[in-house]
């Protein structure tokens, strides 16, 4: 796995929110990632019956794009794959926490539980610096050495 690779995971784990949408263009809308400890290369997502991304995706994977915009992270990309339903109650006990609990009246039982699974394919990244004292010195050290600030790198990723 390319560091870029590796890069994208490790902040994807420390994203809050994004926003998933079918194809290109799409309706997105906000969605909260979660990773499994296995990092199987697949972006989860805990969703409710009815919801428009659930209803789509029942009886076949579709196209779809994730947009990650997150400072604390310093991740921003553009990804695109395949979302799908997905019935694995292994998955769902090893992600669901406290967030998804808040929006389903009877936990993890409820019934309107559904389980989405997001496959990426490609992703046009890049990724920031998240420490605001390097944000300063990369500033100061161009302003003093008449340089561009090292604010940090581009990655067209494949996966």
């Amino acid at each position: 796995m390319s560091d870029a690779k590796q890069d994208f995971w490790d902040r994807v784990d420390d994203v809050q929110a994004g926003m998933l949408g079918l194809g290109k263009n799409d309706k997105l809308v906000p969605m909260s990632p979660t990773l499994r400890k296995e990092r199987d290369g697949k972006i989860w997502f805990i969703a409710a019956a009815g919801e428009t991304l659930v209803e789509n995706t029942t009886g076949a994977p579709q196209d779809a794009r994730f947009v990650i915009a997150d400072g604390k992270s310093g991740l921003y990309a553009n990804i695109d794959g395949t979302l799908k339903l997905h019935d694995d109650k292994k998955v769902l006990d090893e992600i669901w926490n406290f967030v998804a609990s808040a929006w389903f009246e009877d936990d993890k039982q409820d019934p309107d539980v559904r389980l989405l699974c997001f496959e990426p394919t490609t992703a046009a990244c890049w990724f920031s610096t998240t420490s605001a004292v390097r944000f300063f010195y990369e500033i100061a050290k161009a302003n003093a050495t008449d340089s561009e600030p090292d604010q940090g790198y581009q990655a067209d990723l494949t996966f």
